[in-house]
């Protein structure tokens, strides 16, 4: 039985089929999409964020990506993702009163998943709202409906935000250990410092930051 089969049967039981993944070959791609070829011979068009389709630039031969399948009353599409992470903030974006999976896929597509991680752990509002077309209330929105299942996602945990994704956080926050300075107090110092001023202040700048407050 092909894809196209099961497909067929899932229409005309109007059904929606939860498709974890699908594992074929890109025959074309570009910044908004990928059309992938399986082996049963049919071609998925499957929409994905810039940061897929950065991540899939050295991709050759046969591969596997994460889809997230989203039916409404006139269309059917496919969102496709090269990282879990990616899809379950898509995911949970969507879960945010007043995001579609259209505004979800551009604010993955404008941040890294760690830069939206960092802007909701630490109430950010302006990282967010860099993204076109995300207002201030918006992005507050995000931040307030997400910041606790942010915190009880595995995927998201504290200290893969610090150390993945914030890197310049994660160097200061040795240098300042490194210094004599307790771990809670550095850290918690540190935070300020984000939640105030962004996530691009550089490892230099923030451990100087941090030692007038320490």
């Amino acid at each position: 039985m092909g894809d196209g089969t099961i497909f067929c049967i899932f229409a005309a039981l109007n059904l929606t089929p939860m498709i974890s993944y699908i594992k074929g070959k890109i025959v074309e791609k570009n910044p908004a999409y990928v059309i992938m070829e399986t082996a049963g011979g049919i071609g998925f068009y499957i929409n994905i964020s810039l940061a897929t389709y950065s991540k899939l630039k050295d991709e050759e031969g046969e591969i596997r990506l994460l889809t997230y399948y989203i039916v409404k009353e006139d269309s059917q599409t496919l969102y496709g993702f090269l990282e879990e992470e990616e899809r379950e903030l898509f995911k949970l974006l969507l879960s945010v009163n007043g995001i579609g999976p259209n505004t979800s896929r551009l604010i993955l597509s404008s941040l890294s998943v760690g830069e939206v991680l960092n802007a909701i752990a630490t109430e950010d509002v302006r990282t967010i709202q860099s993204v076109k077309g995300i207002g201030a209330k918006t992005a507050q929105r995000v931040i307030v409906e997400l910041k606790d299942k942010a915190k009880k996602a595995e995927w998201a945990n504290a200290s893969k935000i610090s150390v993945t994704y914030n890197n310049n956080k994660y160097d200061a926050l040795t240098a300042l250990i490194a210094l004599g300075f307790p771990k809670s107090s550095a850290e918690s110092v540190l935070d300020k410092i984000i939640k105030a001023e962004g996530i691009n202040l550089s490892v230099e700048e923030l451990i100087k930051k941090s030692l007038k407050l320490l």
